[in-house]
């Protein structure tokens, strides 16, 4: 048997981590600046977090949740804490995109209402309905497609009043990233944030604001939504939740009422899974992640925007987006092939940097010179 041919992939295997450090099975080391796709924000095999996970595989791996687990209680007890949700409530689960899809489908209970408003170049997640609100028709298969999807502007007031004036009765939520990611690093304005808070509680509709790739600490705040200074109705998250063990969640507001039977998961909030999360958690506050994040953050972006042959960097803390223009399209692949330097990506041109968040001053010096040899050697051929 072969495997499935989905993926883009690079020609390095690796075999080593620590830290933001990766090691192939030749020996080079790499600095991570992508993490898998924003999952690594504790760093590569953290000891407390390896530790933690041991132990709790010499005691148990997993059960369902059809038995007593003080772990899940723990973690919704620390998480809420750290979010400083204390009031809300945790459906735990496995990826951003059963968070979304779970979101979703509470809204709909709750408002009884079909019609979801998502946002041009979203992206929420690759199962059916989270798929349906992505905003890239090349991953959306004919069994996705569903007229109770509604796509408006990304942050545009105007359109978003327009739009609930018209359709406002029949709208279950609206689902909208902080900062989007594979859009290209664009973050909702403070005053689009605000109107989605306003029109949702004026029609009696759910605010659900995915926090996947851009929560968990990454911008500086918890969640990157909470800039704008209202609250969210649900947040979803994964990613950087687990550190690379698979874990997904929502945190939930306390006007939606549970029910037994409403969600269910069977892998979700397994004994591993919470020792995992519990684990990064511990880490944040030891080690005071999320303020790093912010001053690391906002020193690349500051110096970034230095660069000339730069268009425009965007982004908050460790979630930045660095446009430049279609000829210097090599410089990606030219960071991690010649200087081992990992980043992501948004195309066409947008690198995209979402690091652990405990990365230091002099990884972000590193990563800066190494950009500055690779656009200066880009520049020198087109």
């Amino acid at each position: 048997m072969k495997l499935f041919d989905v993926y883009p992939i690079n020609p390095i295997n690796i075999t080593k981590a620590m830290g933001s450090s990766v090691w192939d099975d030749q020996g080079n080391e790499y600095l991570d600046l992508y993490g898998g796709h924003a999952v690594i924000s504790i760093g590569h095999t953290h000891p407390h977090y390896v530790d933690m996970l041991k132990q709790q595989l010499d005691r148990i791996g997993f059960y369902s949740n059809s038995v007593e687990m003080p772990l899940q209680r723990i973690l919704a007890e620390k998480l809420g804490r750290v979010s400083r949700k204390e009031d809300f409530a945790l459906f735990l689960c496995n990826s951003g995109a059963e968070a979304n899809e779970n979101a979703l489908k509470l809204a709909s209970f709750h408002t009884g209402s079909k019609k979801v408003v998502a946002f041009s170049k979203s992206f929420h997640g690759r199962t059916s309905l989270a798929v349906a609100a992505t905003d890239n028709p090349a991953i959306v298969a004919p069994v996705n497609e569903t007229e109770n999807i509604i796509f408006s502007a990304f942050n545009d007031v105007q359109a978003l009043e327009a739009l609930f004036a018209d359709q406002g009765d029949q709208i279950a939520a609206v689902i909208v990233e902080g900062i989007q990611g594979v859009g290209g690093i664009r973050e909702a304005s403070e005053d689009f944030l605000k109107a989605i808070r306003r029109l949702t509680d004026q029609h009696g509709a759910v605010y659900i604001a995915d926090s996947v790739q851009c929560g968990y600490g990454r911008t500086g705040l918890f969640y990157s939504h909470d800039y704008a200074g209202v609250e969210a109705d649900i947040y979803t998250m994964a990613k950087g939740m687990g550190n690379g063990f698979p874990i997904g969640a929502i945190s939930v507001s306390p006007k939606f009422k549970a029910s037994y039977g409403m969600l269910g998961t069977t892998f979700g909030g397994n004994h591993l899974a919470c020792a995992a999360a519990i684990a990064v958690l511990d880490v944040m506050e030891q080690d005071d992640l999320m303020k790093n994040a912010a001053e690391v953050g906002a020193y690349l972006i500051e110096k970034l925007k230095t660069f000339d042959q730069v268009l425009e960097v965007r982004g908050r803390g460790l979630m930045i987006g660095i446009e430049l223009p279609a000829e210097l399209n090599q410089v990606k692949k030219n960071l991690l092939l010649e200087s081992r330097i990992f980043t992501g990506e948004a195309k066409p041109n947008v690198i995209r940097l979402l690091p652990a968040l405990n990365i230091t001053k002099a990884h972000a010096d590193q990563f800066l010179e190494a950009f500055a040899e690779q656009l200066q050697s880009q520049t020198a051929t087109v």
